[in-house]
This record gives C-alpha cells, sequence and structure tokens, in this order.
C-alpha cells in the first residue's frame, strides 16, 4: 500500500511540476492544483497508514497510543483542502480577468504564432 502512495505522490508532483513549466496560465493553474494534491497525500500519509483503526481515543478503550490513527494529519489535510479549493477560484477569477485585458492566455502576455 504505502509504495502505491508513494508512486501516486510521485506522479502528482512530477506531472504538476511539468504543467507549472507549460506557457499557458490554465495550464500552470492545473499543475498547482495537482502540486496541492500531492501535497495533501504526502500530509496525509505521514499519520500512518493504519486501516480500521479509530481516530479518537474512547476513554473505555486502552490506553494505547498504537492502537488508534493519528487525527492530525486528517484535520491538516481537510484545511489544505479547503484552503486550496478557495486559491483555484480566485486563479481562475484572476486568469478570466486577464484575459479579458489582454485578449491572451499566455503568461508572458504574447500571442501565440498561428
Amino acid at each position: 500500500m504505502e509504495i502505491v502512495l508513494s508512486i501516486a505522490i510521485g506522479v502528482l508532483a512530477g506531472s504538476g511540476i511539468w504543467l507549472l513549466l507549460r506557457p499557458r496560465t490554465f495550464q500552470v493553474i492545473m499543475g498547482l492544483t495537482l502540486i496541492s494534491y500531492a501535497v495533501n497525500l504526502f500530509i496525509f500519509s505521514m499519520g500512518r497508514i493504519t486501516l480500521g483503526a479509530p481516530p479518537v481515543i474512547h476513554t473505555d478503550w486502552a490506553a494505547n497510543a498504537s492502537q488508534y490513527a493519528d487525527p492530525l494529519p486528517q484535520a491538516l489535510v481537510l484545511t489544505a483542502i479547503v484552503i486550496g479549493f478557495a486559491t483555484t477560484a480566485l486563479f481562475l477569477v484572476v486568469l478570466l480577468a486577464s484575459r479579458g485585458l489582454s485578449d491572451t492566455d499566455h503568461v508572458d502576455g504574447r500571442e501565440r504564432v498561428k
């Protein structure tokens, strides 16, 4: 399971970096989104992959901390998803405004040769 998660994080990060290097603004926004997904998966994986473990310590059970999942990475990822969605929406609004003002969607502002 860990190797699949590691490969997924690597593919998402690599694809995001490749898209960041593209000249079109929409591809840059998609690259940032893919990198944020990779970072979210990385943070989530730092909480140990524990299948079937309860996230909160119950008072009736033993107080052995190794039997429980760490809730902090889950809370961080949830917060990062909300913030990532808001920044992506902001980037798209700025993209549309820039497109309306300059009639191009290239990062450097130059029109493509046809």
